[in-house]
């Protein structure tokens, strides 16, 4: 069997696009001015900033004025959360709503301002991994100063009811707020049209460069500085602008969100013969709802195995997954996401996460499928916790 090489991690990072890095080159060698200065090469580079916040903001429904360029999806999410939360402090309001499986960008903001004396309601999850909107309506209060619900989960791939959670936060007069950085570029979004007041977007995960991201505030809301110094986006984000990472940004965004419904219907038979193919192994599980999913993932838990031992075995085939397992953390905790949906630690522990784009083939399901079996059967024939569940001895 040949090796070959596939990517399959997408919602952990992309390549930069070719029509991204293009765009990008002049800014770092000939177009390479400071937007602040006042001279042709900085009013030049201003200028393409400007152009790239408007297609960001077309492709979100909002006005130019709306969309603050930051440096990922954490900084936006740490800036809509901390500062609404600064902000309304002052008028009493010391109460957020999240989710339990937030990424961990919402939930180590909102421990930190536990620390400060705010309270924060944690929503669960179903073990499909949706929040029910009544959760969110039923815990808001009189002193509730924001609501922050990812639009797609980062490892399950979940869809949350967005619009309906958006629209009891404008019938309570509560500020709403959407890590949405692995739903853009995957579904269609207006933030307009769907109510939704703040959303973080990083571009890393649609082919842009790393280390840039934006945040989207709707007009009339004031949100207090999180990076103070000089008067860079309006006064309101401090630090000399990146221009290059901007500039590719706008296009990766505008090429991300025109003829989303045509990328997806080109990926979702692969990602649905990838789910069949591998529930036919034993003792298998997918990880949340099938259809309320983001198109490119699938995760699924194989008992008797560790998430680790998975990974490397499938790089030594050439191909790249994530698991549900932190791993790279150090920790020997599993998956915050798996376990708020009901998993017992050790089938968290062996989770695999494929996040797959157009560019996978039909040959490279084939591959997947092929080596899975083999992986699998090799990996669980080395476990002890698989020797347990074949004497049929419960879990510890």
């Amino acid at each position: 069997m040949d090796k070959r090489f596939i990517y399959a991690d997408n919602a952990a990072t992309t390549a930069v696009s070719e029509e991204v890095l293009n765009a990008m080159l002049p800014h770092f060698r000939t177009a390479y001015g400071n937007a602040s200065s006042i001279y042709k090469l900085g009013r030049d580079a201003q200028r393409d900033v400007e152009e790239a916040r408007a297609k960001v903001a077309k492709a979100l429904g909002a006005d130019p004025k709306e969309i603050f360029f930051t440096s990922c999806g954490s900084e936006s999410d740490n800036w809509a959360i901390k500062c609404t939360a600064e902000r309304l402090a002052k008028k009493g309001k010391k109460h957020i709503i999240t989710s339990v499986f937030e990424h961990h960008a919402v939930l180590h903001t909102c421990e930190y301002l536990e620390k400060q004396g705010f309270e924060v309601t944690y929503i669960p999850v179903s073990d499909k991994g949706l929040i029910d909107p009544e959760d969110v309506k039923n815990a808001i209060r009189e002193d509730t100063a924001l609501v922050t619900i990812m639009y797609a989960n980062n490892e399950i791939g979940t869809i949350q009811p967005i619009e309906e959670i958006a629209a009891i936060c404008k019938e309570k007069k509560v500020l709403f707020h959407t890590d949405a950085v692995q739903a853009v570029g995957h579904i269609d979004i207006d933030v307009h049209k769907q109510g939704i007041d703040m959303l973080s977007l990083s571009g890393h995960k649609i082919h842009a460069q790393k280390g840039i991201g934006a945040l989207y505030v709707r007009k009339g809301i004031v949100l207090p500085n999180l990076i103070h110094g000089g008067g860079q986006e309006r006064g309101k984000r401090a630090g000399t602008e990146n221009v290059p990472a901007i500039v590719g940004l706008g296009v990766a965004m505008e090429i991300a969100c025109t003829g989303i419904a045509e990328r997806n219907a080109k990926i979702l038979p692969k990602r649905e013969r990838l789910i069949d193919g591998l529930l036919k192994l034993p003792y298998t599980r997918l990880n949340g709802d099938r259809e309320k999913r983001l198109p490119g993932n699938l995760n699924i838990s194989f008992e008797g195995l560790e998430g680790e031992s998975l990974l490397l075995m499938l790089d030594n085939y050439g191909i790249c997954g994530s698991s549900g397992s932190a791993c790279t953390s150090g920790s020997l905790d599993p998956s915050h996401v798996l376990l708020s949906i009901g998993l017992k630690h050790e089938i968290a522990h062996g989770s695999l996460r494929l996040s797959i784009e157009d560019d996978v083939t039909d040959e490279d399901v084939d591959y997947i499928l092929e080596v899975m079996p083999t992986i699998v059967e090799r990996l669980r024939s080395m476990s002890p916790v698989w020797e347990r569940m074949m004497k049929g001895e419960a879990y510890e």
